[in-house]
C-alpha cells in the first residue's frame, strides 16, 4: 500500500505564503477571471483550466507551470499566478484587436486623404479673378471715338469686334461727323469712316482705316443676363479713355427714349454736352425733341459719365452684353464740373447690336455717311 502522507518541513511542496493545510493551497483570495472573447470570435480561458480539483484544464495551459524531475514527494514547480496568466491573455486579446483598430485606422486615413486632394472647383486666387481680371482682358478691345463736324466735337467710345478693324458705338457719336478718330488703349490712334447707322436704335458702325490684328471684344448673350449680376463698364468718360467702373445690373427692359435728331444733342467735348433722353416719364439732360424713338434697355448703377456712350458693359465672364448709351446726371444742363453719374445708367442689349449687324455693315437705316 501506497504511503499518501506527504513530508513536512523542507520537502513541504507550497512553501508560500498562500499555503494551506494538508499540503495543498488555500482557495485564491480573488474571484476567478471569466473568460475573454475576441473579436473573432475565440475564447481565451485566463489560467488554462476551471479551477477545480483534477477536473479540467490539466498542466497544460498554465495551471501549473510543469512537473518537476523528482517522482514521488519531489517538489513541484511554482504555480504561474492567475493575475500573469490573465495578462498574458489579454495582452493576446489586446494584440487581436489593436490589430484591427490599426487596419481602420489606416483606412480612414486614406481616405480622408482622397476627399481632401480632390481638386476644389472654379477656385481661383483674386489676382486673377474679378473687376481687375474683366478689365485687363477686355480693354485693350474698347476705344476713344472723337468725331468732329459742323455742329461741333463729340466724345465717346467704341467696341471693337473684328480685328479687322469694326466698331461699334452709338449713332449719337457719331451723327453728322465729318472726321473720326479712334484711340485705341495702347494710346496709338488711326482715323475711322462710318459704316452705317440706325438711328432708332442708336447705334452706328464704324472702321478704322488700315487696320489689322486688333483684338475684338468677345460678344455675350443679353437673353442670359438678371437682376443683381455684376458688372464692369468701359469707357472714355471726360475724355479719360479706358476708365473702369463696376456694379451690378438693376434692371432690365427699361424703355429708354432718346432723339433721332443729331442736332439734338450729343457728348461735348469734355462733357460739355450730354445726351438727352426720357425714362419712366421723366426727362433728362435736356429735351430729346419731336423726333425720337424707344429701345429696351438694361439698367446699371455701374457709373457712367458723358463719354462712355457707345462703351461697354461687360460680365464677369469679360463678355459685353451691352452697349452703354444713356446716363442721368443730376446736375443737367449745369457746367461738367458739376455733372456726375447718380448710378442710372442705361445700355443698349448686345443681342440687339447682333440682330443689327448685317444691315449696319449694309450702310443701316441711317444710310452710309
Amino acid at each position: 500500500m501506497t504511503d499518501s502522507t506527504r513530508r513536512s518541513g523542507a520537502d513541504e511542496p507550497y512553501p508560500y505564503s498562500y499555503g494551506g493545510g494538508a499540503g495543498y493551497p488555500d482557495p485564491p483570495a480573488y474571484q476567478p477571471q471569466p473568460p475573454v472573447t475576441t473579436p473573432s470570435g475565440v475564447t481565451v480561458w485566463p489560467g488554462g483550466d476551471s479551477g477545480g480539483s483534477g477536473g479540467g484544464g490539466g498542466d497544460e495551459g498554465g495551471a501549473f507551470a510543469g512537473e518537476g524531475a523528482h517522482g514521488g514527494g519531489g517538489r513541484r514547480r511554482a504555480r504561474v499566478p492567475r493575475p500573469v496568466a490573465l495578462i498574458a491573455a489579454v495582452a493576446a486579446v489586446s494584440a487581436l484587436v489593436g490589430g484591427g483598430a490599426a487596419a481602420l485606422v489606416t483606412n480612414a486615413t486614406q481616405k480622408s486623404d482622397t476627399t481632401m486632394s480632390t481638386p476644389v472647383v472654379n477656385a481661383k486666387s483674386s489676382s486673377n479673378s474679378g473687376v481687375s481680371a474683366v478689365a485687363a482682358a477686355v480693354s485693350p478691345s474698347i476705344v476713344e471715338v472723337s468725331a468732329g463736324g459742323t455742329s461741333g466735337q463729340s466724345t465717346g467710345s467704341g467696341v471693337i469686334i473684328t480685328s479687322g478693324g469694326e466698331i461699334i458705338t452709338n449713332n449719337h457719336v457719331v451723327s453728322g461727323a465729318d472726321s473720326i478718330s479712334v484711340t485705341f488703349s495702347d494710346g496709338s490712334k488711326k482715323s475711322a469712316t462710318v459704316v452705317g447707322t440706325d438711328s432708332k436704335k442708336d447705334l452706328a458702325l464704324i472702321k478704322v482705316e488700315g487696320a489689322s490684328g486688333l483684338k475684338p471684344a468677345s460678344l455675350g448673350d443679353s437673353s442670359k443676363v438678371t437682376v443683381g449680376d455684376q458688372v464692369v463698364a468701359i469707357g472714355s468718360p471726360e475724355g479719360l479713355t479706358g476708365t473702369v467702373t463696376s456694379g451690378i445690373v438693376s434692371s432690365l427692359n427699361r424703355d429708354v427714349t432718346v432723339s433721332t435728331d443729331q442736332e439734338q444733342g450729343g457728348q461735348g467735348s469734355g462733357g460739355g454736352g450730354q445726351w438727352p433722353f426720357e425714362f419712366g416719364g421723366g426727362r433728362y439732360n435736356g429735351d430729346v425733341g419731336s423726333s425720337t424713338t424707344t429701345y429696351k434697355a438694361i439698367q446699371t448703377d455701374a457709373s457712367l459719365n458723358p463719354g462712355n456712350s457707345g462703351g461697354a458693359l461687360i460680365n464677369m465672364s469679360g463678355q459685353v452684353i451691352g452697349i452703354n448709351s444713356a446716363m442721368y446726371s443730376s446736375a443737367s444742363g449745369q457746367s461738367s464740373g458739376d455733372a456726375g453719374s447718380v448710378g442710372l445708367g442705361f445700355s443698349i442689349p448686345i443681342n440687339t447690336v447682333k440682330s443689327d449687324l448685317d444691315s449696319l455693315r449694309s450702310g443701316g437705316s441711317g444710310g452710309n455717311a
